[in-house]
């Protein structure tokens, strides 16, 4: 291998993620870990650290620097210094026992998506349920995980009414897809001298799901003809098109009145109404390979990004549209026509893992049946191998059209084989550059 190919995998490596390599990343590992007797023994230690406030664990930091250079108290006055920050130390630290906020209901709100890389608000209620005020308080955010980053200065209330009601917001964001959950927020208030904390009141953990980027796709050429669907689409909202009657059923509230059967409501004395079902769609078929995902990270995001994209440009048609992710499963969703939401498709994307490179020919199979009923297909991958060649050849073989996108970095892009596929560039999707595909 090359010192270049060296430094470009070198570039590639998630030094962020590997400052957390010893942390584990999800809620029930955490709490697996902190349940453990080591853990316990640990988590003592810290609690006792972070019961100083700030400027207290500064001082503490002072005062123990402060016990080495008085310990000879023949030659050195430090030790008087030292007795007065001792006396602050410990006071501090008995009367946080005395100081608690029982009257203050906090709760948090966050939204339940959130797009990569954008800020996230969480926003912090504070209710004084109490007729006198409360002094001094101080919040502490909770502890990001590897991707996440707190934006702005800490929130601080100073004072809060008797009765008074206030909200503050924090900033962070995330740069990595999928459920996230950020443990609670803590509010303490000072004790006198501002030393230490006192007992805690906490919120309630959130729970979120982090989404793809939605590429700016402005404009799709591919073929919408319909297509027969045997036995229509169930829940499929109706257009224009011409529809099959299927039979008849008792009137619900909301059903149109032209379509009550006035000879049917005669003879059974209750509103009855014509049911129809079209059986000619618009039937898109989205097909994404992660082969190449573990490998290249940013190249995985903004393929997924661009299926994203896709979807919502698609989706504001009167198109079905089938989403296929290939990886170590097959997910399979499908939007349009009210079936299902662009929302949905972001949450399947948004869960998307490449821990196998997936092979193309196992999906044949699954998928023949229903290649007459798809009006065409797009194809998106990271890169061109004879497999993918074969795959959309046989697409194009069953009647179906099929348009090739390839996601690839302007360093990569040379190295790809020739090929009749649409070459889409990273940094385009990143700069969120208008696409016309």
């Amino acid at each position: 291998m090359s010192m270049s190919d060296w430094l470009e995998r070198l570039r590639e490596v998630n030094y962020a993620k590997l400052n957390y390599i010893l942390i584990p990343s999800t809620k029930e590992e955490r709490e697996r870990f902190l349940n453990s007797r080591s853990a316990k023994v640990f988590q003592w230690s810290l609690n006792v650290v972070f019961t100083f406030s700030r400027e207290g664990r500064l001082l503490l930091l002072f005062w123990m620097l402060l016990s080495v250079v008085s310990i000879n108290v023949s030659f050195t006055q430090y030790y008087v210094l030292w007795s007065v920050l001792t006396s602050i130390l410990f006071a501090s630290f008995v009367l946080r026992w005395f100081v608690d906020i029982k009257g203050l209901k906090v709760s948090v709100r966050s939204p339940s998506r959130v797009t990569r890389g954008e800020d996230v608000h969480f926003t912090l209620e504070l209710t004084n349920t109490l007729d006198v005020p409360i002094q001094a308080l101080r919040i502490e955010r909770p502890f990001m995980p590897w991707d996440g980053t707190y934006k702005g200065e800490r929130p601080k209330l100073p004072h809060l009414d008797a009765y008074g009601t206030t909200s503050l917001t924090t900033l962070a964001s995330f740069v990595a897809r999928g459920e996230h959950y950020i443990d609670a927020f803590t509010i303490r208030a000072l004790t006198p001298f501002g030393m230490c904390l006192g007992k805690p009141i906490a919120t309630e953990g959130k729970h979120f799901l982090v989404i793809p980027k939605i590429a700016n796709v402005t404009h799709i050429q591919i073929e919408q003809t319909q297509k027969y669907q045997p036995g229509g689409v169930a829940l499929a909202s109706i257009t224009g098109e011409s529809r099959e009657l299927v039979g008849l059923r008792p009137y619900r509230p909301g059903d149109p009145i032209r379509d009550l059967h006035a000879k049917s409501w005669a003879r059974l004395g209750i509103p009855v109404v014509r049911e129809y079902q079209q059986e000619y769609f618009t039937r898109i078929g989205i097909i994404i390979d992660t082969k190449g995902g573990r490998s290249d990270e940013p190249v995985f995001e903004a393929t997924l990004s661009l299926a994203a994209g896709i979807v919502a440009q698609l989706s504001r048609g009167e198109a079905l549209l089938d989403l296929l992710v290939i990886g170590d499963n097959v997910h399979q969703l499908t939007l349009g026509r009210s079936l299902g939401f662009l929302d949905q498709a972001l949450d399947l994307l948004a869960c998307v893992d490449p821990k196998k490179d997936p092979e193309l020919m196992e999906l044949q199979p699954r998928i023949s049946d229903h290649m007459e009923r798809l009006s065409s297909v797009i194809f998106i991958s990271m890169q061109w191998e004879p497999s993918h060649e074969h795959f959309t050849s046989w697409i194009d073989s069953q009647g179906v059209r099929c348009k090739s996108l390839i996601v690839a970095s302007k360093r990569k892009k040379d190295r790809l084989p020739p090929t009749d596929a649409t070459i889409i560039e990273v940094e385009d999707i990143e700069a969120q550059k208008e696409l016309v595909l």
